[in-house]
């Protein structure tokens, strides 16, 4: 997933480097680092959770967001992106260009080897800067298993773990909910071609 930061970027001039570029780049402290491309397990996975929340959604004041949005966070500076992320109500940007996105509610990422212990650690400690944040799922590319967080009053975090067995995942930020056989219809785990991949 992340190859060696280049040279420091102020964010005006890595946004403006973004916009130039063909790759996707996120941000930290300065630093811009690279991202590679994902596989077809990792696509699968993320489309299916897409068409299965805006299904949900329709008619309603919700969007759900691809990996082509960015999302900031605050306490430093990072911009980065997420498989998945949603927003009920006003969706919020930096700017006119509505490339960098403000105040998910929920983001969602597909774990790969390489993207594992980041998405773990430093990137939800940065996604939890963001006041608006209260859901994060993290959906393994390798079995059918995911980790699905919720913010408390007290600010701490709920995890909740579901596994094959189990049949739904609420979403109560945003009245939604999946269920482990959407998540991963048409995966099949023995291709040990594209499950050897990693993605962003």
């Amino acid at each position: 997933m992340l190859a060696q930061p280049h040279h420091l970027m102020t964010p005006e001039e890595y946004l403006a480097f973004e916009e130039q570029s063909e790759d996707k780049y996120e941000y930290y402290d300065g630093f811009t680092v690279a991202l590679a491309g994902g596989n077809r397990i990792h696509s699968i996975i993320a489309s299916n959770i897409n068409a299965s929340l805006h299904r949900q959604m329709r008619g309603r004041p919700c969007e759900v967001y691809t990996s082509d949005i960015k999302i900031k966070a605050e306490r430093p500076r990072k911009y980065m992106y997420a498989d998945v992320a949603v927003v009920c109500g006003e969706a919020l940007f930096e700017n006119l260009s509505q490339r960098v996105l403000l105040n998910p509610i929920v983001i969602i990422e597909v774990l790969s080897d390489s993207t594992e212990k980041h998405d773990r650690g430093k990137k939800f400690q940065y996604y939890q800067s963001i006041i608006s944040f209260q859901e994060y799922l993290l959906v393994s590319q390798d079995t059918k298993h995911i980790d699905h967080y919720r913010r408390q009053a007290d600010n701490l975090w709920l995890l909740t773990s579901i596994n094959e067995g189990d049949a739904h995942i609420p979403l109560p930020s945003i009245n939604c909910i999946l269920t482990i056989e959407e998540v991963y219809e048409k995966v099949r785990f023995n291709d040990t071609t594209d499950a050897s991949a990693d993605s962003p």
